[in-house]
């Protein structure tokens, strides 16, 4: 049986917004993104309510609670989606936070600075920079401690505009 996306006004194409929606998440998964996280979170993006149950999710997705639940929890640590409890019910429902993507941009800079760390500790151990093993490991050192650095630049320019 084929879900219907609940659409107000019926303008969209939703053939088009499922295509679109697992488009986008296989590639996301192709970078390496959990694919139902990215599943959950395109089909967030592509809808007009603000918020969305877990019980919606599954619906637009025809998957199981359980897929939904792993999902939402994984993007919720990454600070991707956001959960509040349904007045009166002890569901949850889930929304993008306006800041999404600068949110996630904090988060995963975080991660560059801890690679840059990681690294700076295995340099030594390796024999130093004069090493070739050494050598390559400062270089990713350096590469993410670039990243860093750019990272954090882009993600201020990227608030101000917004402003």
């Amino acid at each position: 049986m084929e879900r219907e996306w609940r659409v107000p006004d019926g303008a969209r194409d939703n053939d088009g917004v499922r295509r679109f929606v697992e488009h986008m998440a296989l590639v996301w998964a192709d970078w390496g993104f959990p694919r139902m996280a990215a599943r959950v979170l395109m089909t967030m993006m592509a809808a007009d309510e603000k918020v969305l149950t877990a019980a919606e999710l599954g619906e637009r997705l025809e998957v199981s609670p359980a897929a939904i639940s792993g999902a939402v929890r994984y993007l919720t640590q990454i600070g991707m989606v956001q959960r509040e409890p349904v007045p009166g019910s002890r569901r949850d429902s889930y929304r993008l936070p306006d800041d999404a993507w600068y949110q996630a941009g904090v988060v995963k800079g975080g991660l560059f600075k801890i690679l840059v760390d990681i690294a700076a500790e295995g340099v030594p151990a390796l024999g130093g920079e004069g090493s070739p093993s050494g050598a390559r490991i400062a270089e990713m050192r350096d590469f993410f401690a670039f990243m860093q650095a750019e990272m954090t630049t882009m993600i201020e320019k990227w608030h101000e505009t917004r402003r």
